[in-house]
This record gives C-alpha cells, sequence and structure tokens, in this order.
C-alpha cells in the first residue's frame, strides 16, 4: 500500500498564520490538498492570497488568541466556513525577553495564557469533533526550549516545556480514539522574529557555529514536517515532538 502524504477532503485550522513558519504551514498544507481556516489577531492577506492560488478554500478568523475567551467562536466559524476540522496547528505564540530578577508578573501571564493555556483550551474544543468521528491530528508548535532554557525568556521555556508535556498528556488519552497529537520544536528560523538575531553579526555567527547543517531554517522547513504529522503518513506517531533544528540539538 502506497503512504499517503495527501490532505485532500481535508479541513485545517493554522492560528497565527499571517508571516513565517504559521504562513509556510498553512499554505504547505493547502498545497497539500486542504483547505484551511485561518485564525490570529492580524489579517493574514498575503496567505489568503497564497492559498487562493493552490484553488484550495480559506477562510479568515479574526481572534485575540491572548486569552482563551474566543475557543469556541474559532472552531464554530472554521467548521462553518469548511464543514470540520480534521487539522488543528497551533502555532500563534509570543515571546517576551526580561532579566530573570526583574521579570515581570504581566510578562509571566502573557506568555503563558497565549502560548500554553489558549493552546491547551482550542485542542480540547477541536478534538471533540475529530473523537466524534473517529481520527483526527494535532499539531503543536514547540520550540528548541522545550528542551533548553534559554536565556532571559523564562516564561516562553515554561510555556514551550509545558507544551511538550501537554502534547504527551492529550496524545496518552486521544490516540485510542483515532487522534494523533504530536509537536515541531523549530530551530533558528530565519523570520522577522529572528532579524534582530541575524542582525547581529556576533550572535549570528555563534548561532551558525552550533548548526551542524551551517544555516538558519526556512519556515518552509517547519511546513514539510507539519504535512507529515497531518497526514496518513503519521497515523502510527503519537506523543512525539519533532526537533526541525538543522541538527542544533544533536550537538
Amino acid at each position: 500500500m502506497a503512504i499517503s502524504f495527501s490532505l485532500e477532503s481535508k479541513a485545517a485550522l493554522v492560528t497565527g498564520a499571517n508571516t513565517g513558519i504559521g504562513q509556510a504551514i498553512a499554505v504547505a498544507l493547502a498545497e497539500a490538498g486542504a483547505d484551511v481556516a485561518l485564525a490570529g489577531r492580524s489579517e493574514p492577506t498575503e496567505t489568503l492570497a497564497l492559498i487562493a492560488a493552490t484553488e484550495r478554500k480559506a477562510v479568515n478568523i479574526k481572534a485575540d488568541l491572548s486569552s482563551i475567551e474566543p475557543v469556541g467562536r474559532v472552531i464554530d466559524e472554521a467548521v462553518a466556513g469548511l464543514g470540520k476540522v480534521d487539522i488543528l496547528v497551533n502555532n500563534a505564540g509570543i515571546i517576551r525577553r526580561d532579566d530573570l530578577l526583574q521579570f515581570s508578573e504581566e510578562d509571566w501571564d502573557a506568555v503563558m495564557d497565549t502560548n500554553l493555556k489558549t493552546l491547551f483550551f482550542l485542542s480540547q474544543a477541536a478534538a471533540k469533533g475529530m473523537v466524534e468521528r473517529g481520527a483526527g491530528k494535532i499539531v503543536n508548535i514547540a520550540s528548541l526550549l522545550t528542551f533548553q532554557g534559554g536565556i532571559r525568556v523564562p516564561s516562553y521555556a515554561a510555556a514551550k516545556s509545558g507544551v511538550g508535556g501537554v502534547t504527551k498528556a492529550m496524545a496518552n488519552e486521544l490516540a485510542a480514539k483515532g487522534v494523533q497529537v504530536n509537536a515541531i520544536a523549530p530551530g533558528y528560523i530565519s523570520t522577522n522574529n529572528t532579524a534582530a538575531l541575524q542582525g547581529d553579526e556576533t550572535r549570528n555567527r555563534q548561532i551558525l557555529e552550533r548548526i551542524p547543517t551551517g544555516r538558519w531554517g526556512d519556515p518552509k522547513d517547519i511546513a514539510g514536517a507539519a504535512v507529515f504529522l497531518a497526514s496518513p503518513a503519521s497515523d502510527y506517531v503519537s506523543g512525539h515532538i519533532l526537533a526541525v533544528d538543522g541538527g542544533w540539538l544533536a550537538r
């Protein structure tokens, strides 16, 4: 039997898909055959156009995912627009930087709410329909800081470590019901969020010296992993955190 990476007849919901990794994932899912709903605060004009070019359906859902307040509405609008949600990609996230000794409660809560709390409750809401149909895929975007501590980003490290734990916890309960839950841990990816690091000659050199492949990742590198985890090819993959990092963690 041929291994299938096709997403024909599937409906996907991707959060934070206006640029960067989220955009690359949303477009790749469409290229693989899925219709895609996009949820986030920013207008994903370019992403919508790129999906339209694939001749797949795209639905835009305006939602501030810094709290769980819009979670039910996001799922309802995705189902209204696409008929169902077969695939959920939890990509939306924020980061706050400050020295550990002065890190604020506000910055702690903001990161934890967006990166972990909303991720869990959106997954919970999407999973109900998946369980009813006996099939579904949830892909969480973790981080190298799921495995490492980082510097000056304590809430981000805590949240992304939590994403790893929640991924495994959800997988344990949902696998027998036909729903696979996995995560991707991106390495250093060339996006707007990392522009400052790339522009810092010293930090850029240090980062590249640590990456065995010798280059920054491209958002499309993450998109390929997402298509795999969203497709039938990964039906026996459950509770896994896939590092797409050019070999960073192997050093």
